[in-house]
């Protein structure tokens, strides 16, 4: 039995989780996007995907269960095969006398609950439940990484030592030897394995790091960087000869640093990895960022934009010319909000070239150019290029010199939209940061419609507890954040009550490791759960207005330009980041450790 769109409806209006006007505009949007109602309130932060199936489990009458952080007992777990767990998104979670407790997204896909019942020989009771619940058990499925690799490395015993004697030849290694080590099983499945968790894990990038006796690996997870495993030294020659084989580098060039890329396909996904690697001391050490190659499913609402910024972007995105803005440290999130944009703009009446280093998602109807700088394809020959093609919106990886933001803004200036990124540490301080780099104030102020400042935070999972800050904190946090106008959004956005204040206003933190101090360091082990999963964006949206205009012409340093930006409303990225841990995001000390940074 499915939830029709009427009875959701009401439920959800009745149930006060969402006011009829974002009911209404929701609506609107689900239609012409062809859509149901709750994917269009969930991915406009409207309610969470917890509040849709519970919603969908109380209409239905079928309980509604969390499988978030919880550990389950295998036995019951492997009573579904894991082929049919993850097609159906279907796990057993709970067995009692001759019933199994099923957790699903789907109760209404009674094949796979009638296939059950007849492998098991029980009685089924189905419950709803969410994404995250579902990809929480599915990993349980998996053994260790630790597990894994002492199987290894215990079947492959006389294989391993093979290694090791083939390692010590050193400097005589040949290209062939070097391609017969990379394709012993041993080495092949410790690669792989090593792949296939950072995946599940959601790794950003895998080190790979040889030591005096042993080889370390490690995992960035959610940007954090953790000690995965620790490998035996004989391994190493060959992982890195696997690696480079996989990537297409020379094998036996140890002495300079190399930069290769290769592809996997897993589970319908493909993900690509950028291979560096960089001879030390003890072998070459070998990082690999992985890319996830597909961009849909992003929204600007689930990136963390709302209220006021979110109109400002979706203003600057009706302008057909001009340049829009991301700025940020490396693994901020800058190409990811610029790819969600060009997934806005990208429809059959435009057309969409970039330039970019590396082409980290690909696009339908979106036409990538990679940088490559031997051969002279540079981003600034690229944008030359680039303009040649009758573009309407052009997007430059990243503007890195006096040529290429010469170009982007004369690109600007003649009919096109133009979006790109920039390092610096805020938005009001892209603007000095281009006239050092060359750029005219006045030809700034003529095509630059919207900047955007970011960074990434880690999101609290569901082990949290609440707090109420004491007057101390308040004090405390008032040195660097305006608390009456975060207030201010919170109440204009309906997130609290208009009477609230932050003497009711709960904050949230992990249960595990509370109050630890800011900066301290998180769990040394990947894979451990520290309190938080998965990250959100914290943002500052700069709109260049004629005061703003007036105070680039004047020569108007930074702070000078954010102060202005303040008055006139703009949340700082650390006010942006109180206000998402006031909705039980993030915790505090989250983001004054990455915001201070």
């Amino acid at each position: 039995m499915k939830v029709s769109e009427e009875q959701l409806k009401k439920f959800i209006k009745d149930s006060g989780l969402v006011n009829a006007d974002d009911i209404s505009r929701a609506e609107k949007k689900s239609k012409v996007g062809k859509d149901n109602l709750g994917n269009v309130l969930v991915s406009e932060g409207k309610i969470s995907e917890d509040d849709l199936r519970r919603a969908e489990a109380h209409i239905l009458g079928i309980p509604f269960v969390s499988l978030k952080g919880e550990k389950l007992d295998f036995s019951v777990l492997s009573m579904i095969p894991e082929p049919i767990a993850r097609n159906h998104n279907i796990v057993a979670y709970r067995k009692m006398g001759n019933e199994l407790e099923v957790a699903m997204l789907d109760t209404d896909d009674l094949s796979v609950i009638d296939f059950v019942k007849k492998k098991v020989g029980l009685k089924i009771l189905p419950r709803l439940t969410d994404t995250e619940s579902i990809k929480n058990s599915l990993i349980q499925y998996k053994k260790t990484l630790k597990a894994e690799f002492d199987d290894i490395i215990k079947k492959e015993a006389l294989s391993i030592k093979h290694i090791e004697d083939t390692g010590e030849k050193g400097a005589e290694e040949t290209e062939k030897d070097l391609k017969k080590l990379a394709e012993d099983l041993p080495i092949v499945r410790i690669v792989d394995t090593l792949l296939s968790h950072a995946i599940i894990q959601d790794a950003s990038d895998i080190h790979i790091e040889p030591e005096e006796r042993q080889v370390l690996v490690r995992y960035r997870i959610d940007g954090i960087l953790r000690d995965a495993m620790v490998l035996p030294k004989e391994t190493a020659p060959g992982i890195i000869a696997r690696i480079k084989v996989l990537s297409n580098l020379k094998l036996d060039e140890k002495r300079l640093p190399q930069d290769g890329r290769f592809k996997i396909e897993r589970d319908d996904e493909k993900v690509s990895f950028r291979v560096s690697t960089l001879p030390t001391y003890y072998g070459e050490k070998t990082v690999m960022r992985l890319l996830r190659e597909s961009v849909s499913g992003f929204t600007l609402e689930s990136l963390g934009f709302h209220g006021d910024d979110l109109e400002k972007i979706h203003e600057a995105l009706k302008q057909t010319t001009g340049m829009i803005l991301a700025t940020g440290p490396t693994g901020s999130g800058k190409t990811t909000t610029l790819y969600t944009i060009l997934d806005i703009l990208n429809t059959p009446d435009v057309n969409i070239s970039t330039i970019e280093d590396p082409i980290e998602y690909q696009m339908t109807r979106v036409n990538q150019t990679q940088v490559k700088p031997e051969i002279g394809l540079t981003f600034a020959n690229g944008l030359r290029s680039l303009v040649r093609q009758d573009p309407d919106i052009i997007m430059v990886g990243e503007i890195r010199d006096k040529e290429t933001v010469g170009l982007a803004i004369n690109a600007a200036l003649t009919g096109h939209l133009v979006l790109s990124t920039l390092h610096t540490n805020s938005a009001a301080g892209a603007m000095p940061r281009l006239i050092d780099m060359g750029a005219e104030p006045f030809l700034l102020v003529s095509t630059i419609n919207v900047i955007i400042a970011q960074r990434l935070v880690r999101r609290l999972s569901a082990t949290k507890e609440k707090y109420i800050l004491s007057e101390n904190e308040q004090k405390m946090l008032e040195k660097s954040v305006n608390l009456s106008r975060v207030l201010e959004v919170l109440k204009a956005e309906k997130i609290v009550g208009a009477k609230d204040n932050w003497g009711n206003i709960p904050f949230y933190r992990p249960k595990k490791g509370a109050g630890l101090p800011v900066g301290s360091t998180p769990p040394a082990q990947a894979g451990e759960d520290d309190g938080y999963s998965g990250r959100i964006g914290i943002h500052e949206v700069l709109t260049i207005n004629r005061t703003i205009k007036e105070l680039i012409m004047k020569g108007g340093t930074s702070d000078e330009i954010e102060t202005q930006a303040r008055k006139e409303g703009m949340l700082t990225m650390i006010e942006d980041g109180i206000l998402k841990a006031a909705q039980g995001i993030t915790s505090i000390e989250e983001i004054l450790r990455v915001a201070t940074q």
